[in-house]
């Protein structure tokens, strides 16, 4: 264990990555970062996590802020329960302990959308404390590390994962920081155990792993088995007046709650998946001019789409409003139509 710790820590000395959250050990920036990163690529979280910061700074700030403008600076990054949760669990920091972030497991699994990941993370990078974490490049390097033979998405194998996640990670008084070694299982799951063709050769810790003593390293861990891709076809209603477009605002439950998007309907072909309703609002009409196709991807469903010019025939539908391209900014849209949008140029 202790040879596994420090080739490992020693590689993510030289390697890491140069990332805004890696420069501060400031609980809430670090808790922010953690939840943009869940299944959301560095690549992408980087600018969203600056512009959150830029604009809501500390813990006080999200929970006065109302949930259109959480939304709004969340807009693209997907999984939106996520913005909604963090805005709640603001709320609750402030209430129940002054403004200051936990220090203590039990009192972030309290707070509304924490789980033991997130936790693990805050605790482990921001505190020091000895926690564990497992996400899907921890579990990834575990099963390879160790030769684990549970398939991905299995409750085995995220039991054997945490289990060895609190085996590892060092403990209180040990001489390597709990934050760090976390940090550097991640980072070489992300840089160098991948998914596809890792990359065995220059494995800090190959000298420790089983899979490749064993030569399956590129087998494991075992596939999940994955759901078909649903194939979907939408057409977007475009109508503008003076300057402004016409959005309307999704219902207050079920998938993407709550956001604005242009006016959508589903013309898949089979059964529909229901993620939109089937018919645009009676007082609108499609044109047959197109102002933009776009592909877009929601989980397994694979969207195309297309946005065509609209006008009015009645009154703006209910739960709609027209905004400028620089009003859509900072409002909560969704991914597809700020990329809708953007495909002509409007925002």
């Amino acid at each position: 264990m202790r040879a596994l710790r420090t080739a490992l820590l020693a590689w993510y000395a030289r390697e890491r990555r140069d990332l805004p959250w890696r420069r501060t050990r400031d609980p809430y920036a670090v808790w922010i970062s953690e939840a943009m990163l869940q299944q959301t690529r560095v690549e992408t979280v980087v600018p969203y996590y600056e512009r959150f910061l830029a604009r809501l700074p500390d813990v006080a700030a999200l929970a006065r802020a109302d949930e259109d403008e959480v939304l709004g600076l969340w807009s693209g990054l997907g999984y939106y329960s996520r913005a909604r949760a963090l805005r709640a669990a603001a709320c609750a920091i402030v209430a129940r302990h002054g403004g200051e972030l936990p220090r203590t497991q039990a009192e972030w699994l309290a707070l509304p959308g924490v789980g033991p990941y997130t936790a693990g993370a805050v605790l482990s990078i921001a505190f020091s404390v000895s926690a564990a974490l497992v996400d899907g490049n921890v579990q990834r390097v575990f099963a390879r590390l160790f030769a684990l033979q549970e398939r991905l998405g299995s409750r085995a194998l995220t039991e054997q994962s945490w289990a060895l996640a609190r085996a590892l990670v060092p403990a209180p008084g040990e001489e390597h920081d709990p934050g760090q070694w976390n940090q550097a299982l991640m980072e070489l799951g992300a840089r160098v155990c991948t998914p596809r063709a890792p990359a065995c050769a220059v494995c800090p810790v190959r000298a420790h792993c089983k899979a490749q003593a064993l030569g399956r390293a590129a087998e494991l861990p075992l596939p999940k088995e994955r759901r078909a891709p649903l194939a979907v076809e939408l057409e977007l209603a475009g109508v503008q007046r003076a300057g402004h477009w016409l959005l309307v605002r999704r219902p207050a439950r079920g998938r993407m709650a709550g956001l604005l998007e242009l006016p959508t309907r589903e013309r898949s072909v089979g059964d529909e998946t229901r993620l939109w309703p089937a018919l645009f609002p009676a007082e609108l009409a499609l044109e047959d001019e197109v102002l933009a196709r776009l592909a877009h991807t929601i989980t397994h469903h694979r969207i195309r789409a297309t946005l065509r010019r609209a006008v009015l025939v009645g009154p703006p539908p209910e739960a709609s409003l027209w905004v400028t391209p620089a009003q859509c900014a900072t409002l909560s849209l969704t991914g597809l139509t700020r990329k809708a949008l953007a495909a002509h140029g409007g925002a």
